[in-house]
C-alpha cells in the first residue's frame, strides 16, 4: 500500500513539473529575479540555494530540470513547480509536514521504547512517505526477529494545524512462527537427533509456551549455521559445507519446516606437522613442543587455533613481540590426512593505540578491559584480541560480543572497537524440591552475576523442608588485584530437626577463599574455614550420640586447598575428557580439633556411537584423621544419593544399636571417617522427539563407608562392607532446570541398611 502511495506521489509531482515547464520557453533565457511561493518553514533563500540557479545567468530547460530535481531531492517538499514570466522565475513549493507525535497501537509483545529505536521518523522531523515505508519495513523485521513472521504494520496519518501530522502505527503482532521440524539432508556420520542438539534453535514441543528457542528467527539461523560448521570441523570434517537452509511454511500456516542441506565430506586426521622459521634469530626447534599438536590426532580447527595462540604467547614471553604464525594446510585425499606447516614470520610493527568499548550501559569498562592481555601501547596481536573476545563471552554477562580493528592515527597503530550487548544477570527464583529422604521443601534464591556492574557474583538462598533449614550467602570477585586471581567468601547456617535421626543439629560456617589458575585447565583454591557445630535435643539415642551431644558447641578452624584439573570440553567439541579434584583441610588453627580431612574425586567421560551414547566413570574417596579431639556425626562422611545411589542418607555405614541387632528403638547412623565410591553410568536417547528433552540411562554404583575413632560393642559395620546398586534413570531437560528420576535396586547390602528404590530432585523456577 505504501509503495503505491509513493508511486502516486512521484507521478503527481512529475505531472506538476511537466505542467509547470509547459509555461517555460524552450530556448535559454536570462533570469533577472527569482521568487518563491508556498514555503512556510523553509526560507526562500534556502530554496533558491537548493536549486543552484543564479541571477543574471542564462538557463536552459535542462538547467531548470536539474534545479527541480535538486529541490525535490531534499525530501522537504511534496511538489515543486516553476513558472516564468519574461525574465522572472517563480518557484512554487508544497512543503511536507513535520511530525508532531508518534504512537503505537496493538503492540503488547514489544514495548513502545523498543519499537521507537528502529524508527527514522522522529518528532519534529520532516515527514516523507519514503521514510515512512522504510520504517514500516524496519518494524516488520523487528517482529520477525521475535519470531512473529506474520506481523503487520499499518500507518495512520492524522493532519494537524500548521502543517503538522501525528503518525500512528497500527500493529497486528500475529502469532509466533514456531519451528515444527528441523531436518538435515546429506548427513551420514551423525543422526538428525545429534545435529539438532548442536543448534541453538529447537523444535516446538509441548512446552512451546515456555521455550523461546523454538521460534523461527533469521539471526538465530545464521548463528546455528556457524554452530553446525564448528561442530563438524572440530571433528575432522575439513571440507564441511552448508549448501543452503530452507524454511517452508506448514499447510496450517502456523509453523515452519527448516531443512539444512549439507555436505559432510571425509573425516581427516593430522599428518605431518612442521614448524619452520623465516626469522634468523629464532630457531623453530625451540618452539615445536609449544604447539601441543600430535600426528594422528583427529583434525580440529579449534586445536589448530589453540596451537597457534599458545605458540605466539610463548614467543611473546621470550621477547619476540612482532612474530606471527602462518598456517599452511595440505590435504592428502588418498590417505585422508592433513599436513600442517606453521611458519614463523615477521609481522608488522603495530601497536594498540586504544581500546574503545560500546554497549555496556551497566557493566563497568574495567570488567571488559581486564579480559585483554594487552593495553594501550602494547604490541598488537590479532589472536590475542580473538581470545579476549572469547573470555568476555565466557563471562556470561553479554548476549553478543564482537570486535573490530581499524587503523589508528598512524600507520603503526590500531584502534580496537569492542561492542557488547548486555543481558539480564540477576534472577529471583522460587522453587520446590522433593526427595524421598527429606520430603517436600521450598527454595528461594536471589543471584546477581554482575553486581553493581563490577562483574562480581552475589547470591543468597533459603532452602526449607519439613525437618531442615539452610541459609547460604556467597560473594565472588573473579579479578582481584590481578586478572587471574579470584576471591570471595561463603557463609552458611544449617539447622535440622531430627532429620533422618533422633537429634537436632546446627552449624554455622564462614569460608573466605582465593582461586587462581596454575595451567590451561587447572586451578587451585585456597581457603580458610571457621565452623561451629552443635548437637541438641537427643531422643532415644545410643551412648555415642549422647556423648557427642554432651560436648556442646565445637569450633573447628582450618586451612585448606582444592586442586582441580578439568579437560572436558564444554563448547563445540565432543564432551570427552577427565576431571580430577584433590582437596585437604588442615584442622588445628585454633578450635577444638586438630587433624586432616582429605577428599579425592576423579572422573572420565566419553561420547561414543556417533556421540549418541555418553559413558561416565567416577571415583570418590575421603578420609578424616584427627590428632586432637574426636569426630562427631556432623564432621564425618555420609553417602547420600549424590554419591551412592540406592540408599538413603545415613542408610549405610557404621550404626549403633541397643544390642547387636538394629531392630530395636536405638538405630543411630554414625557416618564414617573413611569412604570410597565407584560409579559407572551410561546415558542414551530414548527414541522420543528430542524437543521433549527426555533421555535414559543405566548405572552401577559400588561403595563403602567405614571407620570410627570411638566405638563400642553395640556398633556394627564399623569395619565397612562394600554395597552395590544398579538402576535406571530418566533425564528431563526442561526450561525450568534439569530433572533426574532414579529407579534403583540395592543388589548387595547389609541387613540393617536403609535402601531407597526411587529418588527425584526437582527445582522449579518461575
Amino acid at each position: 500500500m505504501i509503495k503505491k502511495i509513493v508511486i502516486f506521489l512521484i507521478s503527481f509531482a512529475f505531472i506538476h513539473v511537466v505542467a509547470g515547464a509547459s509555461n517555460l520557453y524552450a530556448e535559454t533565457f536570462q533570469i533577472k529575479t527569482i521568487s518563491v511561493e508556498g514555503n512556510n518553514r523553509i526560507s526562500a533563500n534556502a530554496i533558491v540555494n537548493y536549486s543552484s540557479l543564479n541571477l543574471n545567468s542564462k538557463v536552459s530547460s535542462e538547467d531548470l530540470s536539474g534545479a527541480y530535481n535538486n529541490i525535490l531531492n531534499t525530501d522537504l517538499f511534496r511538489t515543486v513547480k516553476f513558472e516564468r514570466i519574461g525574465d522572472r522565475l517563480k518557484i512554487i513549493v508544497d512543503e511536507y509536514p513535520t511530525v508532531n507525535e508518534i504512537s503505537f497501537e496493538g503492540n503488547s509483545k514489544i514495548t513502545d521504547k523498543r519499537l521507537e529505536e528502529v524508527l527514522k521518523i522522529k518528532p519534529r522531523y520532516v515527514f516523507t512517505p519514503l521514510v515512512l515505508e522504510n520504517d514500516i519495513d524496519s518494524l516488520v523485521e523487528l517482529y520477525k526477529n521475535f519470531g512473529r513472521i506474520s506481523a503487520q504494520v499499518r500507518p495512520k496519518i492524522i493532519n494537524l494545524s500548521d502543517n503538522r501530522v501525528n503518525v500512528i502505527f497500527e500493529i497486528s503482532e500475529g502469532e509466533i512462527s514456531e519451528i515444527e521440524r528441523i531436518s538435515f539432508v546429506g548427513n551420514r556420520s551423525f543422526s538428525d537427533r545429534r545435529l539438532r542438539r548442536v543448534l541453538n534453535s529447537k523444535q516446538a514441543g509441548f512446552l512451546r509456551r515456555i521455550i523461546s528457542r523454538d521460534t523461527l528467527i533469521s539471526e538465530r539461523i545464521a548463528y546455528d549455521k556457524k554452530l553446525l560448521t564448528d561442530f563438524y570441523r572440530s571433528r575432522g570434517y575439513y571440507d564441511f559445507e552448508i549448501y543452503d537452509v530452507s524454511a517452508e511454511l506448514s499447510e496450517e500456516n502456523d509453523g515452519f519446516f527448516v531443512s539444512y542441506n549439507i555436505k559432510e565430506g571425509p573425516k581427516f586426521k593430522l599428518g605431518d606437522i612442521k614448524l619452520t622459521s623465516k626469522i634468523s634469530e629464532i630457531s623453530a626447534d625451540d618452539f615445536l613442543s609449544d604447539l601441543s599438536i600430535k600426528k594422528g590426532q583427529i583434525y580440529s580447527s579449534d586445536t589448530v587455533t589453540r596451537g597457534v595462540s599458545k605458540l605466539e604467547n610463548s614467543l611473546r614471553l621470550k621477547g619476540f613481540d612482532f612474530v606471527r604464525v602462518q598456517t599452511a594446510v595440505t590435504k592428502d585425499i588418498s590417505n585422508l590426512l592433513i599436513d600442517l606447516e606453521f611458519v614463523l614470520v615477521r609481522g608488522e610493527r603495530v601497536f594498540v593505540e586504544r581500546i574503545d568499548i560500546t554497549g555496556n550501559t551497566a557493566t563497568l569498562d574495567r570488567v571488559l578491559r581486564r579480559q585483554f592481555r594487552v593495553a594501550e601501547g602494547d604490541p598488537f596481536n590479532p589472536n590475542e584480541i580473538k581470545e579476549a573476545e572469547e573470555r568476555i563471552r565466557a563471562l556470561g554477562l553479554f548476549s553478543d560480543v564482537s570486535s573490530r580493528v581499524r587503523r589508528g592515527k598512524s600507520k603503526s597503530s590500531v584502534v580496537i572497537d569492542l561492542t557488547v550487548r548486555e543481558m539480564p544477570t540477576g534472577s529471583l527464583s522460587f522453587g520446590a524440591g522433593y526427595s524421598s529422604a527429606k520430603g517436600l521443601g521450598g527454595i528461594i534464591e536471589y543471584s546477581e552475576r554482575n553486581f553493581l556492574g563490577r562483574g562480581q557474583s552475589l547470591s543468597f538462598s533459603v532452602k526449607t523442608g519439613k525437618d531442615d533449614q539452610l541459609y547460604e550467602f556467597s560473594f565472588f570477585e573473579p579479578m582481584f588485584l590481578r586478572n587471574d586471581l579470584g576471591t570471595g567468601f561463603d557463609v552458611s547456617f544449617q539447622d535440622t530437626n531430627k532429620l533422618n535421626s533422633d537429634y537436632d543439629t546446627s552449624s554455622v560456617q564462614f569460608q573466605p577463599f582465593l582461586i587462581f589458575p596454575i595451567g590451561d585447565r587447572s586451578k587451585l583454591r585456597l581457603d580458610y574455614s571457621l565452623i561451629e557445630t552443635n548437637l541438641t535435643n537427643p531422643g532415644t539415642v545410643g551412648s555415642i550420640i549422647n556423648s557427642e551431644v554432651g560436648k556442646g558447641k565445637i569450633t573447628s578452624s582450618s586451612l585448606g586447598y582444592l586442586y582441580t584439573n578439568d579437560t572436558r570440553l564444554y563448547k563445540i567439541g565432543p564432551k570427552n575428557g577427565s576431571l580430577l579434584q584433590i582437596g585437604q583441610q588442615f584442622l588445628g588453627l585454633g578450635g577444638d580439633n586438630r587433624g586432616i580431612k582429605s577428599t579425592l574425586k576423579a572422573a572420565v567421560q566419553r561420547e561414543t556411537l556417533k556421540e549418541e551414547l555418553k559413558l561416565t566413570a567416577a571415583i570418590e574417596a575421603g578420609n578424616l584423621s584427627l590428632d586432637k579431639g574426636s569426630s562427631r556425626v556432623v564432621d564425618r562422611f555420609f553417602l547420600g544419593s549424590q554419591k551412592m545411589r540406592g540408599f538413603k542418607p545415613g542408610g549405610i555405614g557404621p550404626r549403633e544399636c541397643s544390642s547387636a541387632q538394629c531392630n530395636t528403638a536405638i538405630n543411630d547412623a554414625l557416618g564414617g571417617e573413611s569412604f570410597a565410591v565407584v560409579r559407572f553410568e551410561a546415558e542414551f536417547p530414548l527414541g522420543l522427539p528430542e524437543e521433549y528433552g527426555l533421555s535414559g540411562g543405566i548405572f552401577y554404583d559400588i561403595g563403602n563407608l567405614w571407620s570410627l575413632s570411638e566405638t563400642n560393642a553395640n556398633v556394627i559395620y564399623e569395619e565397612g562392607s562394600w554395597r552395590q546398586a544398579i538402576g535406571a534413570s530418566i533425564f528431563w531437560k526442561t526450561p525450568i532446570g534439569p530433572l533426574r528420576f532414579n529407579f534403583t535396586d540395592a543388589i548387595s547390602k547389609e541387613i540393617y541398611d536403609l535402601d531407597e528404590s526411587f529418588d527425584l530432585t526437582i527445582s522449579t523456577r518461575f
